[in-house]
């Protein structure tokens, strides 16, 4: 099937910038992967104080001034290929919503916003890793991205990196048993997203034309990465929530909902839902409900001993 006629010329010269517009182009809904940064904290115990709850907001504001800054370089330096994607021709760069010219000034800002921000508490560690997270987001953006399996081992790393934030921001140690549940979990939603975009790009004749990458892949090889992963993150999280804890069975009960995120995740994937992930944990009820449960043992045993 080829995609409809381009409907982004026709936004163009029909509408002008808007600030609404550029605010999209940040992609404020991918803010939800940085509340990752909360996952170290409130596993600590730390989230409920002043200073732990501080300590994660300023690390939350500094990835969401990094990704979005990341975001509308990258836009700009893929909006030719971006306006040949069935999708992703609406993005505001793309449909020429906001200036490419714009878009790289914007986001230049933002992206040296993001460590300063990250420096306000006085603690060079947050800025530093930051930083890393930037390096290793412009070395996916422009070399690899364009390298197989590198790939996916590069965005899960993105996502391990706003977790180890999260501990560096209000400084309490990173566990083994949280580092490989985080580093698997991450393996897991790329593998599935990579895996829902290789079959669109198979129901779509010009799939392989903007993502040249999604050709070194099968859904049956990706799904045998996201099933791997995911089966070694549930023994894991196991493992860890039948340790003894201080706040009782209830780290042994959170056990049910973990696994049944990780299940209905993999289901949605199969299905075909799972390009964005980010978007079934804002639209998918069950999903919602699961993690609901989840964090509400997790909260109960760490909190309330």
């Amino acid at each position: 099937m080829r995609p409809p006629a381009d409907p982004p010329a026709a936004v163009r010269a029909s509408r002008g910038f808007s600030p609404v517009a550029l605010l999209r182009a940040c992609r404020p809904r991918q803010w939800l992967k940085n509340a990752l940064v909360f996952a170290a904290p409130a596993a600590a115990g730390v989230l409920g104080t002043a200073a732990g709850l501080r300590g994660a907001l300023v690390a939350f504001a500094a990835f969401c001034l990094a990704a979005s800054g990341a975001y509308l370089l990258n836009d700009a330096a893929d909006v030719e290929a971006d306006r040949r994607h069935p999708r992703k021709r609406f993005r505001p760069v793309a449909a020429g919503l906001v200036p490419v010219a714009l878009a790289r000034v914007a986001g230049v800002l933002l992206v040296l916003l993001a460590p300063a921000v990250a420096a306000l508490p006085g603690d060079w560690r947050l800025p530093a890793v930051v930083a890393g997270y930037l390096a290793l987001t412009f070395s996916y953006t422009f070399w690899l991205k364009h390298q197989p399996v590198v790939d996916l081992v590069a965005v899960a790393g993105c996502h391990v990196i706003r977790a180890f934030a999260g501990a560096i921001a209000v400084d309490v140690p990173v566990t083994s048993w949280f580092l490989v549940v985080v580093s698997l979990g991450s393996l897991q939603l790329v593998a599935g997203k990579r895996e829902a975009e290789v079959r669109a790009a198979a129901e779509n004749a010009t799939g392989n034309a903007t993502r040249a990458i999604l050709a070194a892949y099968t859904p049956a090889y990706l799904a045998q990465v996201r099933t791997m992963s995911s089966g070694a993150m549930i023994v894991t999280y196991c493992l860890w929530a039948l340790n003894d804890h201080p706040g009782g069975p209830f780290h042994s009960m959170s056990i049910v909902p973990f696994v049944l995120i990780v299940l209905r995740h993999n289901l949605l994937v199969d299905r075909g839902i799972g390009e964005e992930p980010e978007e079934l944990a804002l639209r998918d009820r069950p999903i919602q409900l699961f993690i609901a449960a989840l964090v509400a043992l997790l909260t109960i045993g760490i909190y309330l001993p």
